[in-house]
């Protein structure tokens, strides 16, 4: 089963998830604003994709952080603020099951899903 991580009412989502329904592909959705992260699954996503990536800095939450928590960023203060602020992560994080896409571009989706 395909998941789409994120949080309801974003715009990148809400195409995303029309994109989604437009081919016909079924899929659950992961409110990580609500619902949460665990550690491990966002642990997986930055050992396949990278903190720099999964990491949102032109989200208003990250925006909002004092300098001092933005400044020399590595791996694990990343992880820690998106733990604690998972509207922090980048979206969607769409589950393929074997891989997972950031972000949302139709081509993208197509490539993967087609």
């Amino acid at each position: 089963m395909i998941t789409i991580h994120g949080i309801k009412n974003c715009d990148t989502m809400k195409k995303a998830r029309a994109w989604l329904d437009a081919k016909g592909i079924a899929h659950a959705f992961h409110d990580y604003k609500t619902q949460g992260v665990t550690p491990e699954m966002l642990r997986a996503w930055v050992a396949e994709h990278g903190w720099e990536k999964l990491l949102n800095r032109a989200g208003t939450t990250f925006r909002k952080l004092p300098e001092a928590e933005k400044e020399g960023l590595d791996e694990a203060r990343a992880v820690a603020l998106m733990l604690a602020q998972p509207s922090m992560i980048k979206r969607p994080v769409l589950d393929l099951g074997q891989t997972r896409l950031v972000g949302f571009s139709p081509e993208s989706y197509a490539k993967a899903l087609d």
